[in-house]
């Protein structure tokens, strides 16, 4: 299997959960039904500073003289900037202790194999969430904001070229491909489980309406 391969294999079998995860439902769930502009931006803060931790342990615990160590270092830096950047945007932010359930998923991942696996589930997942801040705050009239989150999530691909070829370096055989799909397959799916929980929480349908 190639790198390619590896992504398309995750979008198409997780197409179902990253269509949901694209849908308006997605910023409602994230922000406990405040769809108000400055619960967005702490929600969004919120994923940038636990994704910036978690490049940011995984980095630490590869070694950053390791392939797999400088990619999640680098991951780790553009997610603090986009923390950085978001805070420009807000008088005030506590990053929140709880992380989500993608997060979590994340965080649980042992081996490189498996973390260069959820890295590409992380991206695919968030290039949705990502798409969802642009289009709120265009809803919005905002402009200037919307422009914001999508140069964030320009900066995605960016990250997924890195995932790629740091899949091309650590999977040496098909059980290795195996265990970073699973990985990134998880990611997704712990992402769509939380959505789901937190939309059916407040009585609305998860699937969209026909």
């Amino acid at each position: 299997m190639t790198s390619d391969e590896f992504v398309e294999s995750v979008r198409d079998d997780n197409d179902t959960a990253l269509s949901r995860l694209g849908s308006s439902k997605s910023l409602y769930a994230a922000t406990g039904g405040e769809l108000e502009p400055d619960e967005v931006l702490h929600a969004a803060a919120d994923a940038e500073h636990a994704a910036a931790e978690t490049f940011a342990d995984w980095a630490a615990d590869e070694g950053t003289d390791t392939p797999a160590g400088a990619a999640f270092a680098d991951a780790a830096d553009q997610e603090r900037e986009h923390y950085e950047t978001v805070l420009g945007e807000l008088d005030e932010h506590e990053p929140s202790d709880a992380v989500s359930a993608m997060q979590a998923s994340l965080r649980d991942l042992d081996t490189t194999v498996e973390r260069a696996g959820g890295m590409v589930g992380r991206i695919l997942a968030t290039e949705k969430s990502k798409e969802q801040y642009t289009g709120f705050f265009t809803g919005q009239a905002d402009p200037m904001t919307a422009s914001i989150f999508r140069d964030l999530k320009g900066d995605l691909e960016g990250q997924l070229d890195a995932a790629r070829d740091l899949l091309e370096t650590v999977c040496e055989d098909e059980d290795d491909w195996h265990d970073a799909k699973a990985a990134a397959d998880g990611a997704i799916q712990a992402a769509y489980d939380e959505y789901t929980e937190q939309l059916e929480s407040m009585g609305v349908n998860p699937k969209p309406v026909c």
